[in-house]
């Protein structure tokens, strides 16, 4: 019977030495070392040279041969349910060939006591190897609680990154629930009144045709009367006998005396200028006393106009006048800023109105609120109560926002500017009053009155002195 050392000098004879199993399906390498077919194939697909796992020598070409000995060995060994006992190895200085017990801190690397000693390592720091592993498992403990931290501050920017995206989407969901409600309205709007048109077009069309149908049947009816006379005449003409003729003459003299009463056409038309008239303007007129917001009819108010300001008669335009007005000074007023407020203040609603700034050179346009500072010069930011959009000379269109004002992107200077004040829905925003093009919107929870803010600007030479004009609709 074999010895226990008999049989693991055996089982070590046929384990593979990359696995450390019995062998399956082994091959011989040119250099005599056997492996598992899967375990060198796989070797060598992880980028390794082929080579040999063992003595490393190199092949210019794969060569496999099935090891038909081992195959059959280790497949009688593996009936006898032995256990391959993996070789414990310790690991010994590669140039010493002694244990490795020591750690070397300055190089970071395994070191045998005689490394210590060694003129290579002087001076180098050395620990025993558990303290080593001590002190850099501690390390290590240092850089997993780091990065766990970092790793959650990262998940709760991940986290209001995705809060965020919702929100974006939601509010583009709102948006669009907003622009199809007020599209629908308009198309409601439309549809009725062409349905009320085409529908006044009928009875019109009725009222006119109804007595014209019925003049048509007279008309025919008298037509009918006179081809049955008229036949009864020509056949009259045709008799060859002349007593008949004669006869049939004293009978006709009663009828041919008889009559008729002349017909005419009847010719009413149609009231064209109802339905052939400007229909896209009336219907825009109807649509104005429905449609909100519609450019509102503002006026400014004297009484907190920079006194450098002239206002016209109706109180719709400002400019820049000579001098200041030697009327006396108001507590309301801009005292050196040449501004001006609209007469008329917002709490709730949502209101439109456009400004003509023409070819200024300089102004400032949007809403203020109430108790914004109007003694000496005036910071216009949100935080100080102004949400406004200038055209600076030398800067081009900003808006005031905060810590630094945004330049505007448009392609065109703009004749008009509309601003568009949401109270409820926290909202301001401007365009370009001629094309409708956007240009900024600032958002904010308003609480206080809120007044439509105008700025002038300097004179610069006269070169801003055209004026800022509220602008109406025409024939609204």
């Amino acid at each position: 019977m074999a010895s226990r050392q008999q049989l693991r000098s055996l089982t070590e004879e046929i384990i593979c030495p990359i696995c450390l199993d019995f062998f399956r399906d082994p091959v011989s390498l040119e250099c005599g070392h056997n492996f598992c077919r899967s375990c060198i194939t796989q070797s060598w697909e992880n980028g390794q040279r082929h080579s040999c796992p063992e003595c490393r020598s190199e092949f210019p070409k794969i060569s496999l041969r099935v090891n038909w000995a081992l195959t059959s060995l280790a497949e009688k060994v593996r009936t006898l349910n032995l256990e391959p006992k993996k070789e414990e190895r310790k690991l010994q200085c590669e140039h010493h060939q002694e244990d490795l017990k020591l750690f070397c801190v300055t190089e970071k690397k395994l070191s045998c006591l005689i490394c210590r000693d060694s003129r290579e390592h002087a001076l180098h720091k050395f620990l025993p190897i558990k303290e080593a592993v001590e002190v850099y498992k501690n390390r290590l403990k240092s850089s997993i609680d780091s990065l766990t931290e970092k790793k959650s501050a990262v998940l709760e920017t991940e986290l209001t990154q995705k809060r965020k995206i919702s929100e974006v989407r939601e509010q583009a969901s709102s948006l669009q629930t907003h622009i199809t409600s007020e599209f629908t309205q308009m198309h409601q709007i439309l549809t009725e009144k062409e349905q009320r048109l085409l529908r006044d077009l009928r009875e019109e069309e009725e009222r006119i045709v109804e007595p014209m149908e019925k003049n048509l049947q007279d008309i025919r009816l008298k037509l009918s009367s006179i081809e049955v006379k008229l036949s009864k005449l020509q056949k009259q003409m045709e008799e060859k006998d002349e007593l008949i003729f004669l006869k049939e003459e004293a009978c006709q003299k009663k009828s041919i005396k008889e009559e008729y009463l002349p017909l005419s056409v009847r010719n009413t038309p149609l009231s064209t200028g109802k339905f052939n008239g400007p229909l896209q303007y009336t219907v825009w007129r109807e649509m104005m006393d429905i449609i909100s917001p519609v450019p509102a009819s503002l006026t400014l108010d004297p009484n907190t106009a920079n006194p450098c300001l002239v206002l016209s008669q109706d109180r719709t335009r400002a400019q820049l006048g000579e001098k200041p007005t030697e009327l006396p000074r108001k507590v309301t007023q801009f005292d050196q800023c040449t501004c001006v407020l609209g007469l008329e203040g917002f709490t709730s609603g949502r209101h439109y109105w456009e400004v003509e700034v023409g070819d200024k050179t300089e102004w400032g346009l949007g809403v203020a609120r109430e108790s914004v500072e109007r003694k000496g010069g005036i910071d216009p930011r949100p935080e100080t109560g102004y949400w406004v959009v200038w055209l600076i000379p030398g800067s081009g269109y900003l808006a005031g926002t905060c810590p630094s004002w945004s330049r505007l992107s448009t392609s065109v200077n703009p004749w008009k500017i509309g601003v568009f004040l949401d109270y409820e829905g926290g909202q301001v925003s401007f365009y370009n009053a001629d094309t409708m093009s956007h240009l900024h919107t600032f958002t904010h929870t308003f609480t206080e009155r809120l007044f439509p803010f105008f700025h002038l600007g300097s004179n610069d030479d006269r070169k801003n002195s055209a004026p800022l004009t509220i602008c109406g609709i025409k024939g609204h």
